[in-house]
């Protein structure tokens, strides 16, 4: 009797076979904006599915190791990573997946959506970059506080460059160092400290705890100016040289891809997911930083620039990995016969992708639409898109990142026996979208920086703005459909008034998850009938079932398998 071999899933390309992203494009770019990426996503798309493929296996299955010293005794803490790892490196830097936004020749095609496009090429990018996403997300949070008129225009020309180059040989990316352990999310609690030195630049001192991208050429790191005083808002941004290279304390006779002095990795970490990603706890002993911004000047609201972009790459990085984990169950299915027929025709499994196929539309329309918002406010400086941005980057964060681990165990799921052996890949889906609701805040800090968004800055005001005009606008498509959208803005305009009125009762903060998930549900809502009014099919169909799903709370697994085909 033969072995039976299971065929190996073969996914779509991930841009031609993805209709809710062309179409996406099309309308937020015009027809012949979208004709002018479409090279680049083509090529992008072509690496993704075969050498970026490859490299992203190579790369989870030799994860970075610390060598501490080299065969002479001296002190190295060098971070060996694989081929696979310096590929994916070379790629992102090649396919301007961080560079995009800043260049010249994209902003005069695009303007403010060449953020779209970008949002397009880590669409494509992340789901099997090994993680290298997380330093593309750091690399282009520095590059935009660098950008900043704040920032001191010699800093800014020594390294903004580099942030940007799509010379993968000149290319580096960043960083970030600002959590501590007797603080984490709460920076209150930061215990570095920053003493200006005589040349202007600055000497940090302290121990920071979950540093990923501790390879990378530079970080950003947080830090207390001396004499600045107790709290976070004080708290000032400073670009730290990882290597001697970089650094004006090293010796002549250093090793340029030596350690910057006074910079020492202290462990890296062992995690549940994002194994291929060098994350690590390093001390700082007087190492050379550069100011991002005057220290004298509450500095935590400047920080800010760079924690926004890294949010909405978030956002990217749950919808983009719900995407292709659908691809692949989807494929599995196509090949899987189960009871005498295919897996892919049996309604049960159906109606389950057909389920997690409308959380990946929701989910992309958050980060979409959360990375238009970001061009808008950089090219032109759109005060409308700012305010509605302020709420939109947490509310996107906080519910794609739920999603994407619901959705990763259902896929994990959706192979059997095969989702949990990890030569598969498979388990690495559920593994890695666990850090999504943690970095860069957690659901619960989100939720509560919605409420400090709402009654402190009046955020809530663009939010609800859309919600009605959706109601509207899908009135043509849906009655049902409008006024749920109806109802749900009419019960989240009452309730914010009251949160507005008595911001920190323990009412108010008790409910505050909860709430934060209705306003994100209610904006995916909106995002997807906008799409749908446009001329999308697919969209009108999604947001039907996800407004059933998500704001009305029915089982809608019957209309899930019948649409499932259009939905993908």
């Amino acid at each position: 009797m033969s072995r039976y071999v299971q065929p190996v899933p073969d996914i779509d390309d991930p841009y031609a076979g993805d209709r809710l992203l062309r179409s996406w494009l099309t309308r937020q770019l015009g027809a012949d904006g979208h004709t002018a990426a479409r090279d680049r996503l083509t090529a992008l798309a072509a690496d993704v599915a075969g050498p970026l493929r490859a490299a992203h296996a190579d790369a989870e299955a030799h994860p970075p190791t610390l060598v501490r010293y080299d065969p002479w005794g001296a002190r190295v803490d060098r971070i060996a990573t694989s081929a696979g790892w310096q590929a994916q490196r070379a790629a992102a830097a090649r396919h301007a997946v961080v560079a995009l936004p800043y260049l010249d020749s994209a902003r005069g095609t695009w303007g403010a959506a060449a953020r779209v496009v970008q949002h397009a090429l880590l669409h494509l990018y992340g789901p099997e970059s090994a993680t290298f996403s997380c330093p593309v997300a750091m690399a282009d949070g520095a590059a935009a506080l660098l950008s900043s008129p704040d920032v001191d225009a010699q800093v800014r020309d020594a390294w903004l460059p580099r942030l940007v180059a799509t010379d993968p040989d000149t290319a580096i990316v960043s960083g970030q160092w600002m959590t501590e352990s007797q603080g984490g999310s709460d920076l209150s609690g930061t215990g570095t400290l920053g003493r200006p030195a005589a040349d202007g630049s600055w000497r940090l001192t302290g121990e920071k705890w979950f540093c990923s991208a501790a390879d990378a050429a530079m970080a950003v790191a947080l830090a207390r100016p001396e004499g600045a005083g107790r709290g976070s808002r004080v708290l000032a941004p400073f670009l730290v040289p990882r290597y001697a290279a970089d650094s004006p304390l090293a010796g002549a006779t250093a090793a340029p891809d030596g350690p910057a002095p006074g910079v020492v990795v202290r462990r890296l970490k062992d995690k549940l997911g994002t194994r291929a990603l060098p994350t690590a706890e390093i001390g700082l002993r007087d190492a050379y930083a550069l100011p991002l911004g005057d220290p004298a000047v509450p500095g935590l609201v400047r920080a800010m620039t760079l924690v926004v972009v890294t949010r909405v790459h978030n956002a990217s990085a749950a919808a983009s990995g719900m995407r292709r984990g659908l691809s692949y169950a989807l494929a599995y299915a196509r090949t899987r016969r189960v009871a005498g027929g295919l897996l892919a025709d049996n309604p049960l499994h159906r109606a389950t992708l057909g389920a997690l196929a409308v959380d990946a539309a929701g989910a992309f329309a958050l980060a979409g639409h959360a990375f238009a918002l970001l061009g808008r406010v950089e090219v032109g400086g759109d005060p409308q898109a700012a305010a509605e941005l302020r709420v939109v980057a947490p509310l996107a964060k906080l519910a794609t990142g739920r999603l994407a681990v619901s959705s990763a165990a259902e896929y994990v799921e959706a192979f059997g026996g095969a989702g949990y052996v990890e030569d598969t890949g498979v388990p690495r889906l559920l593994r890695d979208a666990q850090v999504l609701p943690i970095w860069e805040g957690t659901t619960n800090v989100l939720a509560v920086d919605v409420l400090r968004a709402v009654t402190r800055e009046d955020a809530a005001g663009p939010l609800l703005a859309r919600l009605t005009a959706a109601a509207d606008v899908a009135r043509p498509l849906s009655p049902t459909l409008a006024d749920t959208l109806a109802t749900v803005a009419a019960e989240l305009r009452a309730t914010l008034g009251e949160v507005t009125a008595d911001p920190t009762s323990a009412t108010v903060l008790a409910g505050a998850r909860g709430l934060a998930l209705r306003m994100a549900h209610a904006l995916a809502a909106a995002l997807l009938v906008e799409h749908a009014a446009w001329g999308d099919g697919q969209a009108e169909v999604a947001a039907r079932l996800w407004a059933r799903r998500w704001l009305r709370h029915e089982d809608v697994c019957a209309d899930a398998h019948h649409h499932l085909d259009l939905l993908t």
